[in-house]
């Protein structure tokens, strides 16, 4: 792609990109209860998703690019998550969040010395436009393959960024691998936020030792819990603690406190990414939340 025609591209994503994609994904505001109390901390779904999503400036404004592990690196914004993954044979994008990001992404992984033009898989956590409403514009900058579970397929088709269709080059399925360079990635299917959330896993090298990588889908349960959600989401937490984890990481940078480690990592020492010892919390949070949720729905929704 020429530089010219790049920037065009850019451009016009700055330009349309807030009209097109104003509605939050998330929806409205969520009630502020049930409260749970997890490791001294309380937590209600208002409040989770206020630490998800930050502001409209905390949604578009780039976090320093960094390395977090290895070849994985960040590229996100404030609170939308974007993880790449360089490789020999070009690299791996997670998550294209808004299409009015992907012209920060695309400066991100140009700063930390590698090429967006390398681009050439994009993969995603689950079908909301704050995660993957990108990934066209993306494929047309880069000719990326655009992969996706299958159980969001649908979700996604219907996910129109202006007048693009929603590529999907190839659908995944619940424990199927993509590898591209030498890195594998395997896809979990994590349904209950969406029918197809998935959750990555990957295992890294640092200092000799090998360390696995868990890039989660959200956890959070919506408003109403049907039979099948209830099961969807019975399943997915007992599927996430099943993982091998050293790294957890998430599609909100909220969900694995990246500011306070990205902070540790400016300073030295050991990699505050490697942190087996909260690779559950999220997932006790949002399952402590969401078995209240279900108490309280039986109840009739009285508190």
């Amino acid at each position: 792609m020429s530089g010219l025609t790049l920037f065009a591209l850019l451009a016009a994503a700055v330009v349309v990109g807030p009209i097109a994609t104003r509605t939050r994904a998330q929806g409205q505001p969520p009630p502020d209860r049930p409260a749970v109390t997890v490791r001294g901390q309380t937590y209600t779904p208002r409040s989770i998703l206020a630490r998800n999503m930050g502001s409209e400036e905390d949604q578009t404004t780039q976090f320093p690019p960094h390395r977090v592990i290895e070849n994985i690196y960040y590229v996100g914004t404030r609170t939308l998550s974007s993880f790449m993954i360089a490789t020999p044979a070009g690299h791996i994008l997670i998550n294209s969040t808004y299409e009015r990001n992907v012209p920060t992404i695309a400066t991100s992984v140009n700063q930390l010395g590698f090429k967006f033009s390398d681009v050439k898989m994009v993969l995603g956590t689950h079908a909301h436009r704050d995660h993957q409403e990108g990934d066209a514009l993306v494929k047309q900058m880069t000719g990326a393959q655009v992969m996706a579970m299958a159980e969001d397929v649908p979700a996604l088709k219907a996910m129109k960024a202006g007048d693009k269709e929603h590529p999907v080059d190839r659908m995944l399925r619940d424990g199927e691998a993509v590898t591209l360079g030498g890195t594998t990635l395997v896809a979990h299917l994590a349904a209950g936020h969406t029918r197809g959330c998935t959750s990555w896993t990957t295992t890294v090298q640092e200092g000799g030792r090998p360390y696995n990588v868990v890039i989660n889908c959200s956890l959070r349960a919506p408003g109403t819990l049907t039979p099948d959600i209830v099961a969807e989401f019975n399943r997915s937490f007992k599927l996430v603690r099943s993982l091998r984890c050293d790294v957890p990481l998430g599609d909100h940078p909220g969900q694995y406190n990246m500011r306070a480690k990205y902070a540790k990592l400016q300073s030295g020492g050991p990699n505050p990414f490697i942190d087996a010892a909260n690779c559950h919390l999220e997932t006790d949070i949002q399952e402590a939340l969401f078995r209240a949720a279900v108490e309280e729905q039986q109840k009739g929704g009285r508190p």
